[in-house]
């Protein structure tokens, strides 16, 4: 009986240990409380702030957070298991709903491969099933990984993640390459690139016909198209879902709980 008494002490001794151990790997949460928390440095100030408005203006308008975690190194720890347990010990999301997404990633640097894994609070499970996010991370971030474009593969991630999760797009349209906001945005592109052209025509006709001064009239449409378009890195660097833009400053995380979910890869 002794015996184990004993036994028991030094196993609970020991994972108290592991635990502590693990915890002390775990980056301490920002102060100020931000979403963007960029320790690998892999996006530039302007960058994070966009990325960092983006994230505010959707945690504001539907309570879901999510945050964006850059390290270094992992140093020897499972990339899901130190995904859960910021997003458990930083609380990402809603205490009373546990609607917080940790997007996890280590920069590939020199042989030593890239990380990235998203996990996801246990009440975005449903939302967010794991195929889902093992196809974003393959298909959106993964292809702008490898060409050292953090930036890029981030925001073509949330140009999915944040509409299925706003329930703007279902996950099925998705997973069967039906997405309805895509070609919402291409109809767009079309119709008012056409009316970009007639009217640069007209301009240039009425300059010829009435020997005015319409110089730079084309180069002000274009850039009126481009803000139209949302601007950013290319067609992906855009808004999405309508939450590119606005929100004021991050007001913290509410105590989220994580408990499995999610996908990872690495490259």
């Amino acid at each position: 009986m002794k015996n184990n008494v004993i036994k028991k002490i030094l196993l609970g001794t020991a994972f108290l240990f592991v635990l502590c151990s693990l915890s002390a790997q775990i980056p301490q949460r920002p102060f100020p409380q931000r979403l963007v928390n960029d320790f690998a440095s892999i996006f530039s100030e302007s960058e994070k702030d966009l990325l960092e408005e983006r994230l505010v203006a959707f945690n504001d308008t539907t309570s879901n957070q999510i945050t964006i975690v850059t390290l270094n190194d992992f140093q020897g720890q499972d990339k899901s298991m130190l995904a859960y347990e910021i997003g458990d010990s930083w609380g990402v999301g809603n205490a009373k709903f546990d609607n917080g997404i940790v997007i996890l990633i280590k920069p590939k640097t020199g042989l030593i491969k890239g990380e990235v894994f998203i996990a996801t609070g246990y009440g975005l499970e449903g939302a967010m099933p794991d195929a889902l996010t093992k196809r974003i991370i393959e298909q959106e971030m993964m292809p702008s990984f490898k060409d050292n474009d953090y930036y890029e593969g981030v925001v073509r991630a949330l140009n999915v993640i944040l509409p299925i999760v706003a329930g703007e797009i279902s996950v099925d349209q998705y997973m069967k390459g039906d997405n309805v906001g895509s070609l919402i945005i291409l109809i767009v592109f079309l119709i008012v690139l056409v009316i970009v052209i007639a009217l640069i025509n007209s301009s240039n006709n009425s300059s010829n016909l009435g020997g005015g001064n319409h110089k730079g009239t084309g180069a002000l449409e274009l850039l009126l198209l481009a803000q139209l378009l949302g601007g950013g890195r290319g067609h992906s660097g855009g808004s999405f879902g309508g939450f590119g833009g606005g929100g004021g400053g991050f007001g913290g995380f509410g105590g989220g709980s994580f408990g499995g979910g999610g996908a990872g890869g690495s490259w």
